[in-house]
């Protein structure tokens, strides 16, 4: 039997509570492997920003943010904490081209179903200018889990790479690493996470 799940509904329910638990999340270790290979003034889309911690980090350091959510209530309260409109939008509806410097999707594409992973990611590969960079993360695994009532998709580096080559695109997976929980919410766990660092080239 298919366990029922309303991804988004769990955030706007949940939005004050999740902000509360992530704002203040150390993800020092990621930002030193992502920023340094963008230009000084990077135009970065935080593609399901959640809280807007990591929005905050760039717009501290000089870059040109915007900022987009599908949950109506944590753009609300990611909005008022960044001083900046954070967009409500499903990943769907995303259509820019050659626009971004860097594509950060932090824990926010792996609620993608697995079905529809492939178009979300040719849809941020279209999005990036040649030399672009995506950063995106999922919990390493096979398969998925509903937890909580959201939908996590599990993902492999080979099965990352699968999907890469299946684009077409002129595009290659520069960095990957693993690691704990422990700068996460779940630091109770023992999920592992995958981090991919992807680039556009000519």
């Amino acid at each position: 039997m298919m366990l029922e799940y309303d991804t988004l509904d769990y955030y706007n329910k949940n939005a004050q509570e999740y902000c509360n638990q992530t704002i203040s999340a150390d993800f020092d270790f990621i930002y030193q492997k992502v920023l340094p290979l963008l230009p000084r003034d990077a135009y970065i889309l935080d593609f399901g920003c959640g809280s807007g911690r990591d929005s905050k980090k760039f717009l501290d350091l000089g870059y040109c943010v915007k900022a987009i959510d599908g949950s109506i209530e944590m753009c609300k309260l990611a909005t008022k904490y960044l001083g900046i409109e954070v967009i409500c939008m499903d990943f769907f509806d995303f259509h820019d081209i050659d626009t971004y410097d860097c594509i950060w999707a932090c824990s926010s594409i792996l609620h993608i179903e697995d079905e529809c992973l492939f178009t979300i990611l040719n849809q941020m590969i279209d999005a990036l200018k040649v030399g672009g960079i995506i950063y995106a993360s999922f919990k390493v695994g096979t398969g998925y889990m509903i937890k909580e009532g959201k939908y996590y998709n599990f993902l492999t580096k080979e099965k990352m790479m699968g999907l890469l080559e299946k684009t077409g695109k002129k595009v290659k997976l520069i960095d990957y690493f693993e690691n704990s929980p422990i700068a996460r919410r779940t630091i109770n766990s023992n999920e592992t996470w995958g981090n991919y660092i992807i680039q556009k080239y000519l």
